[in-house]
């Protein structure tokens, strides 16, 4: 009698620990996260943000079952946008301003953009891991540069320059313990596919953007991706690789930090069906999209068209997997469209300019069951990404500086307070260096080396087309303060020629 008593109370010990386990299994659960960023690829260049145009079903699908960030902000290029995305943190405090290739004038009216972000900077992947996420970063990195070495002495005197296209003398280098550090493994990921210093992926092609294949069609010649016998569309190959990192790790939370290169230039037609579609379709006449370069936006949107279309086999696993109630999709790009490439008559600018054309990007969050799909118009940047993910992930023990505010609220459907948006370009590319502040529906842009200001109402004039610091000296007073307040706060630099030295 004992001996079942025994085995009574062994046997309910062992179901007793069972349950524990469980249920704080089920209470510590973490999301699955994937981020999905596009390359140039405009606010308006989707379906979902107005294009009649460009055609994304899938994406608009998608959207209608997300929340949709009308106010969507990055920086105006993608060096910039990316060290803010990965670290957190704002232009001053990593030194990328711009695309150092792209930059223009001397060092008296700039601060030169550093290309490599600097060891000290933590990037989202290292919190996550030590949290138990296994992670993988696909496509475009940028945020290390060919020569990391010749970094050291910022500010730098001339604009950092790069290798030319076909040229892999930098390649044993970074294949290096010590370079590796500025690579997606060194930084915290679990694997790396197809990231270096590379902007596009034409580089590995001698004649880069004139070459046929532009990277994009395979080979792609690119030296983190491993050639395969079935390789077609670089998209396409990104994609193959997302999924068979979620198969392989779908019992552990994961991290997908998928970075298409696409649509980035050179434009090169998916197929020749796609193409004749778009050559013989008739413009959008709100958006002005097909108007003109008629040839360059009909090979832009197969290449929009292909990111649908592998966005959708994502979808797709992971509700085949019946992995979407557990795992949280963000879709956005890093910065406005290439004004050669696409074209919105409904903003102000394009890639590399300081107004919403250049700044304002597509982004939807989709969490299926966790999620109340609508639309916010609140004001949110790529720095509150980092922050959102802590959060996530439930990790409530992060010291390093971070500038962005997490998002979940938001997603929750709860108070979120509004805060003020900065940006600090301290280079020139297609507008001289300045600060910006949005506030509300006004932005506030403040020109650091001559100080001139130019103020918007966004709300009455999205297109910028009015300067109303003349008609509202008081709202310019009140916006230029605060933003002249947060770069003393912040000991922000400026140029050494600025005007505004003093202040």
């Amino acid at each position: 009698m004992m001996k079942i008593f025994k085995t009574i109370n062994l046997v309910c010990g062992f179901l007793f620990i069972a349950f524990v386990g469980i249920s704080q299994n089920k209470q510590v659960k973490k999301p699955n996260i994937i981020f999905i960023m596009a390359d140039d690829l405009g606010w308006q260049d989707v379906g979902f943000m107005g294009s009649k145009w460009f055609e994304t079903p899938n994406l608009d699908r998608f959207a209608k079952e997300s929340l949709v960030f009308s106010n969507a902000y990055m920086y105006p290029t993608c060096s910039p946008s990316r060290a803010a995305l990965l670290t957190g943190k704002q232009s001053f405090r990593t030194g990328v301003y711009n695309v150092p290739v792209l930059e223009k004038g001397d060092a008296q009216h700039n601060i030169f953009s550093r290309w490599t972000v600097d060891l000290k900077h933590t990037m989202y992947a290292a919190p996550l891991k030590d949290a138990g996420y296994k992670s993988i970063h696909l496509g475009k990195w940028h945020v290390v540069g060919p020569n990391p070495e010749e970094e050291t002495n910022d500010p730098f005197v001339k604009p950092l320059k790069q290798p030319a296209n076909g040229n892999l003398d930098w390649l044993s280098d970074h294949k290096s313990a010590e370079i590796q550090q500025y690579y997606p493994v060194g930084k915290g990921f679990d694997k790396n596919v197809g990231g270096s210093w590379w902007g596009d992926p034409a580089r590995g092609y001698a004649k880069g953007y004139k070459s046929e294949s532009g990277g994009y069609k395979a080979p792609f010649k690119n030296p983190f991706i491993e050639d395969r016998n079935d390789d077609e569309w670089l998209t396409d190959r990104l994609t193959d690789e997302a999924i068979h990192f979620i198969k392989e790790n779908k019992t552990a939370p994961f991290f997908v930090n998928l970075h298409y290169y696409a649509p980035h230039r050179p434009t090169v037609p998916r197929n020749s069906k796609q193409y004749q579609k778009f050559l013989n379709k008739l413009p959008d006449t709100i958006t002005g999209q097909g108007e003109e370069r008629l040839e360059e936006i009909a090979g832009y949107a197969t290449m929009i068209a292909s990111i649908d279309e592998n966005v959708k086999r994502i979808f797709d696993y992971l509700d085949q997997e019946g992995l979407r109630e557990n795992t949280i999709v963000i879709f956005t790009s890093d910065n406005g469209f290439n004004g050669l490439q696409s074209n919105t008559n409904t903003l102000r600018g394009a890639k590399g300019t300081v107004y919403e054309g250049g700044i304002r990007v597509p982004a939807f969050v989709n969490w299926k069951g966790s999620i109340k799909p609508g639309n916010s118009d609140m004001p949110i940047c790529g720095m509150d990404y980092f922050p959102t993910f802590l959060e996530l992930a439930k990790i409530k023990d992060y010291k390093g500086i971070l500038d962005g505010k997490s998002i979940v609220p938001l997603l929750q459907d709860i108070s979120f307070t509004e805060r003020s948006l900065f940006w600090h370009i301290a280079s020139t590319y297609k507008n001289p260096p300045c600060s910006i502040i949005r506030k509300g529906n006004w932005k506030l842009i403040q020109f650091v080396n001559d100080g001139k200001v130019e103020l918007y109402n966004l709300k009455e004039d999205l297109k910028e087309t009015e300067n109303l610091v003349d008609q509202n000296p008081k709202k310019t007073m009140q916006l230029l303060e605060e933003l002249v307040n947060w770069r003393k706060e912040n000991h922000v630099p400026l140029p050494p020629v600025s005007v505004l030295k003093s202040t």
